[in-house]
């Protein structure tokens, strides 16, 4: 199979760009992969994980004769950059990135890059919780979607060669409009971010915090898992999409003050009303979609706590044929054992995985 590019530029050659990287080397999709960036050893070490073919500094160098150059950049300097390569850049080049918000980089590359170079705005919606080359993995874009920016001004051949290169790493693409993608990140990822963080930020500056703060289980630490997450990455964000951002926290506002108002009248029926709306819209939504993920047929297993457990039950679906589309630990007692959830694609491998895994003297059931 020819591949889809012959040179293809990672400026930034983090956790997603040296996934994208990986997934391109691994897959052949192009000749040639070149990382750049300011951090030679951060390259070198991209380079022995299968990141990328060569590298080269500074970016500014390196991007000549590519066809597809990637901006894996915090999207602060995701314009500076462009900026930056724009000179050296080959007529018919396409750049793209991976930003988390669009309609302000769109617009200010869309304003600057010369007639036979075009930008096309791209974000993958996938991440994990390594940062960094360390943390990149080939698979990281699997069954994600992929959304892509279009403006009117794309030309086609440049949406198409982003679109082969979302889909070639195995993403779902989706095209919306930079704006469109702004509002719905703002309300799905932005706003549950910073509820996260200012509900662990309310508890911790109250009187007492720290009587009530070793007592956090189950419900503190799920709501606020997000405020974990690079409070960088988060700034830039924030600041790069401040516009829906604010636009979200005004409705968070409002709902809060009319909680506010029924608590203050003690009106119990508005407000088990209030609550049961909230229970009714969660409800409708897909129990086993996971974000961007498709939706997936969980069970869940108990396993004992010694070594290999994991890789027993794994090998018996393996060798049934069935695919595991994700895995996650739930629980675990040291010594005893543990709790595990496993995603299947279909009903048909949730059905055969569970009676195979209960034929082998597995406790598990569908959830």
């Amino acid at each position: 199979m020819n591949p889809e590019f012959n040179r293809v530029v990672i400026v930034g050659v983090g956790l997603i760009g040296g996934s994208l990287g990986m997934a391109l080397c691994r897959r052949g999709l192009a000749r040639e992969v070149v990382g750049t960036g300011s951090d030679p050893e951060n390259l070198r070490l991209a380079l022995e994980l299968g990141a990328i073919h060569r590298f080269a500094v500074p970016p500014a160098g390196a991007v000549a004769g590519a066809d597809l150059v990637i901006i894996a950049t915090p999207v602060s300097i995701t314009v500076p950059v462009l900026l930056e390569i724009l000179p050296h850049l080959t007529e018919g080049t396409v750049v793209t990135d991976v930003g988390s918000t669009k309609g302000e980089v769109v617009r200010e590359a869309e304003r600057a890059v010369r007639p036979g170079i075009s930008f096309v705005g791209g974000h993958p919606m996938s991440g994990s919780e390594v940062t960094g080359v360390r943390g990149a993995d080939p698979y990281l874009f699997e069954n994600a979607f992929y959304i892509i920016t279009p403006t009117p001004r794309t030309p086609a051949a440049a949406l198409d060669a982003v679109r082969k290169l979302a889909a070639g790493v195995g993403a779902r693409v989706l095209e919306m409009d930079p704006e469109e993608h702004d509002w719905a990140v703002s309300a799905v990822s932005h706003l549950p971010h910073l509820v996260a963080a200012a509900l662990v930020n309310t508890v911790a500056r109250a009187p007492g915090s720290e009587r009530a703060l070793p007592l956090a289980a189950g419900g503190f630490r799920d709501t606020t898992r997000l405020a974990s997450s690079s409070p960088s990455m988060w700034r830039d964000i924030f600041i790069s999409n401040r516009r829906q951002v604010l636009k979200m926290l005004r409705h968070f506002k409002e709902e809060l003050s009319l909680f506010e108002d029924m608590l203050l009248a003690g009106d119990g029926e508005k407000i088990q009303d209030w609550l049961a709306c909230a229970s009714q819209v969660r409800a409708g939504i897909p129990a086993k979609t996971r974000g961007y993920l498709p939706e997936l047929h969980d069970l869940v297993l108990t396993v004992p706590d010694r070594p290999g457990a994991i890789n027993g039950f794994t090998r018996h679906l393996l060798e049934a044929g069935i695919n595991i589309s994700d895995i996650a630990i739930l629980r675990v007692r040291e010594g005893e054992g543990g709790t595990i959830r496993v995603g299947l694609a279909t009903r048909e491998e949730q059905e055969k995985a569970v009676q195979l895994l209960r034929e082998q003297g597995y406790t598990v059931f569908k959830r």
